[in-house]
């Protein structure tokens, strides 16, 4: 048996997103986002699941603290829903909802947990896509407005900021193909949503920098290891394509300051001439960036497919989540060591790893066992700790999920959390998974 041990400052932690958990998302003076709109429009999430009450996070979050200190977590990343604090998108702020994340923060720090706080896990407010969303170039200097107003109240109990999780699933889903909110299925629309979010993540950090914020920022993306189906020179393209697409359309602008060279060609008619000095502005320096990782992409051509055309396999003979995804740790360490290769030694977080797995629908003899994801999560930490051993600097390990909740357009049919929550009566009831995660972070490793 070979040990695996973390060094004593990495953090260990869990992750939830507002529209997700807290319910109540109308609640004290609150504005609709477009997931508000989108799951309360009938066909467009799982047997027609809202968030409107999701796992009471909003009422119960002293409870949910509880469990993450009997966890033992050093850490919590959660996002702020940005229509709580400026129901319209802008202007009028709403203190009561800056109020509820104070009070959670100040929980948090109480319970010896650091807050790691996301400002746009996908909720944009629907009144700004009334005024055209993340298409809207002002939508850049609505997020900056929107990122001040946070900063100000919250800088002196956040110790981790991240501007924006996600951006590549927001425009693939919520543009390109419609199974996101705001439901968009527009193939010129998708490339200036992506060059939008960049600018908004560009102002925020910049104006972060500009109030002398006191703590760490930067900006969580999803990220998959692509191989090849074949050596057939096709699909040796299409791996590259792909890969522009997914990994590097966002991280080389940040980076690199440029755009992936096969981007133009993917997009044709519909790629944007962008203003000479964006890119400038996009490029801000970051303190730390999260990596979410759930599965890797075996990658065939596939001409049927927009842009990318390309598709991804199944390879046989794999164990499958309940989301279709494959189990393959190796991708965790590969894509850790791709990034330090090809961006240098900026911190790591994995800030999202974790998995669906059928659960019991109550506890037997008081246990909710899962084997599988606790199986899931030892192979993953290995695979975190290889990439260390190898020179990544990886800073600390985030579990998505904390809890049982909402899975966008899945509804409450997929469970993902290492703590069961009964949606009819909101009990909480840790799992096998959630008892394995406390004995690591007691040990410091696996």
């Amino acid at each position: 048996m070979i040990e695996y041990r973390f060094p004593a400052d990495f953090l260990w932690g869990a992750a939830t997103a507002a529209y997700q958990i807290e319910g109540s998302p109308l609640a004290d003076g609150a504005g609709p986002s477009i997931w508000h709109r989108f799951s309360h429009t009938p066909g467009r999430v799982a047997n027609d699941d809202t968030g409107d009450v999701a796992c009471d996070h909003y009422h119960r979050y002293l409870e949910d603290v509880a469990l993450m200190h009997d966890l033992g977590l050093d850490a919590y990343r959660f996002s702020i829903s940005w229509s709580r604090i400026l129901p319209d998108g802008t202007g009028r702020v709403n203190q009561a909802g800056l109020d509820y994340y104070r009070r959670l923060t100040d929980a948090l720090l109480e319970n010896g947990i650091k807050p790691m706080a996301t400002l746009y896990h996908w909720d944009l407010p629907a009144a700004l896509d009334d005024r055209g969303g993340w298409v809207n170039r002002d939508v850049a200097d609505w997020f900056a407005e929107y990122a001040e107003v946070v900063f100000r109240a919250l800088d002196d109990r956040v110790q981790f900021w991240v501007t924006l999780n996600e951006p590549w699933v927001v425009t693939d889903g919520g543009y390109l193909h419609g199974v996101l909110a705001p439901g968009h299925r527009d193939l010129f629309e998708t490339p200036i949503a992506s060059h939008n979010l960049l600018r908004a993540h560009g102002r925020a950090v910049s104006a972060y920098r500009g109030m002398g914020g006191k703590h760490a920022i930067g900006i969580v993306v999803n990220l998959e290891p692509k191989y090849p189906a074949s050596q057939n020179a096709e699909d040796l393209e299409a791996v590259r394509r792909a890969d522009a697409y997914m990994n590097r359309q966002y991280l080389d602008p940040i980076f690199l300051g440029r755009y992936p060279e096969e981007l133009a060609g993917m997009w044709g008619e519909a790629w944007p001439q962008f203003p000479a000095g964006d890119l400038g502005a996009i490029r801000q320096p970051l303190d730390f960036v999260g990596i979410n990782y759930y599965k890797r992409g075996v990658t065939r051509a596939d001409a049927s497919v927009p842009v990318e055309r390309a598709s991804r396999l199944q390879p046989p003979h794999a164990i499958y989540t309940e989301m279709k995804w494959e189990v393959f740790p190796q991708g965790l360490t590969d894509i850790l060591l791709w990034f330090r290769d090809r961006y240098g030694s900026t911190p790591l977080f994995v800030t999202e790893n974790g998995a669906a797995f059928y659960d019991p629908p109550a506890a037997i003899d008081g246990e909710i066992s899962d084997p599988l994801r606790i199986h899931y999560l030892r192979t993953h930490l290995i695979a975190v700790a290889e990439a260390m051993k190898r020179g990544v600097d990886v800073r600390g390990y985030f579990i998505w999920s904390l809890l049982d909740n909402l899975e966008w357009s899945h509804g409450y049919s997929k469970r993902f959390g290492i703590v069961h929550v009964d949606f009819a009566t909101q009990r909480r009831t840790p799992k096998s998974s959630a008892r394995f995660y406390r004995e690591v972070i007691r040990d410091g490793g696996v």
